[in-house]
């Protein structure tokens, strides 16, 4: 399994193949198509992010001291951008979460090239993540 940091350069590194937004757009979509989906029972208000302009669901689980998390949404761009995320921090124990960096999302221009809304809607993404393996890394302690 790789570290949070490993898999951030990897998708530095994909996304530097591409010459133009358009394409890294369309690759977004595509990854947004792997995502690993939130069941039925959990697509609930309260596994809903506050903050995005689209609807994006949000389950966590602990499995073997890692943080498992599930994802879906109702927009295509956003279901990309969630998908980007849980492949960063899925399968991360708590305290590596808390402590990583998202500085790769700047490093592939990713904020910059979001609407104000969905901008907003990426760090809501992240906060929420966060605060699910804080959670969990209080139920370890």
């Amino acid at each position: 399994m790789s570290t949070i940091k490993e898999t951030q350069e990897e998708i530095i590194d994909e996304f530097a193949l591409f010459d133009d937004w358009m394409q890294r757009y369309e690759y977004m979509i595509e990854l947004g198509k792997s995502l690993p989906l939130i069941e039925e029972k959990y697509k609930t208000e309260e596994n809903i992010i506050k903050g995005c302009q689209s609807k994006v669901w949000v389950h966590a689980d602990m499995e073997d001291g890692k943080v498992i998390f599930t994802a879906d949404s109702d927009a295509i761009i956003t279901k990309g951008i969630i998908a980007i995320l849980i492949r960063v921090f899925s399968n991360q124990p708590p305290k590596a979460i808390l402590d990583a960096d998202t500085e790769f999302i700047d490093e592939i221009g990713l904020k910059e090239h979001l609407s104000p809304t969905r901008a907003n809607g990426l760090v809501s993404m992240i906060k929420q993540l966060k605060m699910y393996a804080l959670a969990y890394q209080t139920k370890v302690n």
